[in-house]
């Protein structure tokens, strides 16, 4: 069994890792590169859902009593105060999460929205996404979405098997999906996106192509794969844990994964990423920030965030984590203006890393001139182009590098963990080689 073979499971941690960014999926050309500190992209996240989902580790949270004008004046307060702690001057793109968004008023969703137009630049045409749930997303609500700002939706689908959907504890039918995609449509054309998972327990490959075929009936130009991920302290990881529930199998998920993506390419729809598809230029602008390692805010209570910090000589970028759960987090904004628990300064290594293993989640991969914002010394070619690993990688037509830059072929996608095996203590050993270590004194 080749290199391909053993690694057929490899795609699923690396498909998973855009959800853990906030699920923003996509419509729109990415911007041009070049990201400098003056641009980011925005994110929002409503922490509070009508129920939790069987699968969902998020942090969410069942509302008992929101007092919502309170979270709203919360919200606008954050994101005018990262704002200015950032010295962002340009919002290229808005992405509210949760949660469950489209249960927040559209009222909140207009305010955050002119608060953010007020404190920096946001272009007319900036994307600005909605993620929405059949049961909290009817026309005439996703209709007052619209006026408040919103031009694009991230509808949470999940399956088109009412036993499936069940069993994921959604609160929606296959058929109130499609009624909800269909409005959607409607409102928003060109501009929708819908989930799909797989790998469930018990759910085998026939059926599940059969929803994917289903779906290419009603869907937009945007549709996301996603894997089921067993997440301890979920209902979904007791119930497998207990012997309740089937465990996944690895192999069918794998599988389901390989036939969706040559049934959605057949389709029209282009691979641009691990998990995501596109058709007709529908990309999401800001989930390419977080895959080019732009900058982006976190607003809201758990958002997390990447930027450079401005004033006191701050010239480190920071990984944040605001504070986790929402009570909590609105007194800190009340306090201090922000509810920052937690700040990470990002190291050059650390940074490096993020650019190879987010840029090769895209079939752009990372070009040459993308890699060298981020590391002017060392080239691509100085790091991969003489490795026997890397060598062995590019002859078996799992990865290409050449004048463009370096980027996994459409194989090589599906087995990317495999690959960043090989390439991130690569890295890791051209960037010890080139930075000597401290004497004595150092």
């Amino acid at each position: 069994m080749g290199f391909a073979g053993t690694c057929a499971r490899g795609w699923g941690t690396a498909a998973k890792m855009a959800r853990r960014r906030h699920r923003a999926e996509g419509a729109a050309s990415p911007p041009t590169q070049g990201f400098s500190g003056q641009r980011a992209a925005l994110y929002v996240h409503w922490p509070y859902c009508e129920k939790r989902c069987s699968y969902c580790n998020f942090n969410k949270y069942i509302p008992r009593g929101v007092e919502e004008a309170t979270l709203r004046s919360c919200l606008v307060t954050e994101a005018q105060t990262l704002l200015r702690l950032s010295g962002v001057r340009r919002v290229e793109s808005v992405f509210f999460g949760g949660g469950t968004p489209s249960l927040a008023s559209p009222h909140t969703v207009a305010a955050v929205l002119e608060a953010v137009a007020q404190a920096a630049h946001l272009p007319a045409d900036s994307e600005v996404t909605l993620e929405a749930n059949p049961t909290s997303a009817s026309g005439p609500r996703l209709a007052a979405f619209g006026a408040a700002g919103i031009n694009r939706l991230s509808i949470g689908i999940q399956s088109l098997d009412d036993t499936e959907l069940h069993l994921l504890g959604r609160t929606h039918s296959a058929n109130d999906a499609l009624q909800t995609l269909a409005e959607a449509r409607h409102l928003f054309p060109g501009r929708v996106s819908v989930d799909l998972m797989l790998g469930l327990p018990a759910q085998q490959v026939g059926p599940w192509l059969w929803q994917l075929q289903e779906l290419l009936h009603h869907c937009d130009d945007h549709m996301s794969l996603y894997q089921l991920s067993l997440e301890r302290g979920t209902a979904l990881f007791t119930g497998v844990q207990q012997g309740v529930l089937p465990a996944p199998a690895p192999e069918l998920a794998a599988e389901m994964y390989q036939e969706g993506r040559a049934v959605l390419r057949e389709a029209g729809f282009r691979q641009y990423e691990v998990s995501n598809f596109a058709r007709n230029g529908a990309l999401s602008t800001h989930n390419w920030t977080y895959w080019q390692c732009g900058q982006y805010l976190g607003v809201g209570p758990g958002a997390h965030g990447r930027f450079t910090p401005q004033g006191a000589g701050g010239h480190t970028r920071e990984a944040r984590i605001q504070t986790l759960e929402p009570d909590n987090w609105m007194k800190e904004v009340m306090l201090f203006g922000h509810g920052t628990r937690k700040r990470v300064p990002l190291g050059e290594l650390e940074q490096l890393e993020e650019v190879l293993a987010m840029g090769l989640r895209t079939d752009v991969g990372i070009t040459h001139q993308h890699w060298q914002q981020f590391e002017p010394q060392l080239t691509l070619w100085d790091i991969f182009g003489a490795n026997e690993e890397v060598k062995a990688l590019l002859e078996q037509d799992l990865l290409l590098l050449d004048h463009r830059g370096l980027r996994c072929s459409w194989e090589g996608l599906a087995v990317l963990d495999c690959l960043l095996l090989t390439l991130l203590p690569r890295l890791q050993e051209a960037w010890q080689q080139r930075s000597p270590s401290p004497g004595p004194g150092g």
